[in-house]
């Protein structure tokens, strides 16, 4: 299940991503019409800062922007920051391996070869899918 941290990640980063400006956006203006605790935000924003998503800007006219187009920015990228390892058990993670500690044979084990299923397949989605993509849907709804 995706996090309220994930969630409301992606959310600000659509914001941000939508209004598509010169300026940076302020965190309070993406608290407010995102519906997301400021203090929370704050947090998030920070994470995505210090992971090159975000640069910032501080003082009068300051906030938050993007570093990169929504275009070079995929979701799973921005999940596998906020989020972590996107693969449901850690013996089939690409970033995050580590061995189960009660499988003795990964490839005998049926749960493993299960997961990298689901696995490929949840990531063909995230890999092929950008935060431009993202707002472009939103933005036709």
């Amino acid at each position: 299940m995706l996090s309220k941290k994930t969630k409301y990640g992606l959310k600000a980063l659509t914001y941000i991503a939508k209004k598509n400006c010169d300026h940076p956006v302020l965190i309070s203006e993406i608290a407010k019409n995102e519906n997301i605790s400021q203090k929370f935000l704050e947090s998030i924003l920070l994470s995505l800062k210090k992971t090159g998503f975000l640069g910032s800007k501080k003082g009068k006219g300051g906030g938050y922007y993007l570093i990169k187009k929504p275009e070079e920015i995929t979701m799973a990228s921005i999940i596998r920051v906020l989020e972590g390892p996107i693969a449901m058990v850690p013996c089939v993670s690409l970033n995050f391996y580590e061995k189960c500690n009660d499988c003795p044979d990964e490839d005998a084990c049926t749960v493993h070869k299960l997961m990298i299923e689901v696995r490929d397949s949840t990531l063909k989605v995230l890999e092929n899918r950008t935060l431009f993509e993202f707002v472009k849907t939103q933005i036709e709804e």
